[in-house]
């Protein structure tokens, strides 16, 4: 797992926003690109991209017992602090999934609770600014019986099978002229989050990602190909590496996130 940053001028505790709590030191290209792996081969990349002055985007992992925990959020970026918003979400959301499932919550009921446990703590981030800090969300856990999946907004989630097609397993909570409808933060209407399960015959792959990915490769089939399968007992790090390089080499016009969960024996 990735690590928090020492403070390039006086070593304290580098903020989410870039800046060192202690000293107020801007840290140079911070979080400009992120890498975290976990259980099982799990993976993620997170990359600012080529446009994008900041990285909105954020990714956790989590090893829980028998399962492995993914969020990804997207900082909304029309709202303040939004690379915060989403950083706190991620983390937020994945240490309570992860926490609920050893607990023994039914996966459904998990990923319900852990979403909103994040939702409330980017809320707690608005003050009096309106607009809000706002990100969207998705969550995935995986365990020996299969996959679940719950979202908000249009950050997404594949399926992606060593053998047969690839699925998208979100839908976009989106509006007219394909703005997002749905979000976390003060300024959210409460809402439920989307949800869907799936007990797997082949082993595969997990995919949650932000449209900074999906802009370029939306096509479950084209993501498939898109994606190198490691050896039996490696890392997903290279796949999400090349995922995330994909949207690179074509502009990396917005921030770019991959976090890959491995499914099933290989």
């Amino acid at each position: 797992m990735t690590q928090t940053p020492l403070c390039v001028a006086c070593e304290g505790t580098v903020a989410p926003d870039g800046h060192c709590w202690d000293c107020g030191a801007d840290q140079p290209d911070y979080r400009v690109r992120m890498e975290a792996t976990g259980a099982d081969g799990a993976a993620g990349v997170s990359d600012r991209g080529a446009r994008r002055g900041i990285n909105a985007d954020a990714l956790a992992l989590a090893a829980a017992g028998d399962w492995t925990t993914g969020v990804v959020c997207d900082g909304v970026s029309m709202s303040p602090r939004a690379e915060r918003a989403a950083q706190l979400a991620a983390e937020t959301g994945c240490a309570a999934l992860a926490e609920r499932l050893v607990g023994g919550d039914l996966p459904e009921t998990a990923l319900s609770r852990s979403a909103a446990r994040a939702g409330r703590a980017v809320e707690a981030l608005s003050g009096t600014e309106s607009p809000a800090p706002a990100c969207t969300y998705v969550a995935g856990a995986v365990g020996p019986e299969g996959l679940w999946v719950a979202w908000v907004g249009d950050s997404r989630a594949y399926w992606l099978p060593e053998q047969g097609p690839a699925v998208l397993l979100t839908e976009d909570d989106t509006g007219e002229f394909g703005a997002i409808s749905a979000w976390l933060g003060a300024d959210a209407e409460p809402a439920e989050p989307g949800s869907r399960s799936l007990r797997p015959t082949v082993p595969g792959v997990l995919l949650l990602c932000t449209d900074g990915l999906t802009r370029y490769l939306a096509d479950p089939a084209d993501l498939r190909a898109a994606v190198p399968s490691p050896r039996r007992g490696d890392s997903w790090l290279p796949a999400a590496r090349a995922l995330v390089g994909h949207a690179l080499d074509r502009g990396g016009h917005d921030n770019v996130t991959a976090l890959l969960l491995p499914v099933g024996d290989r």
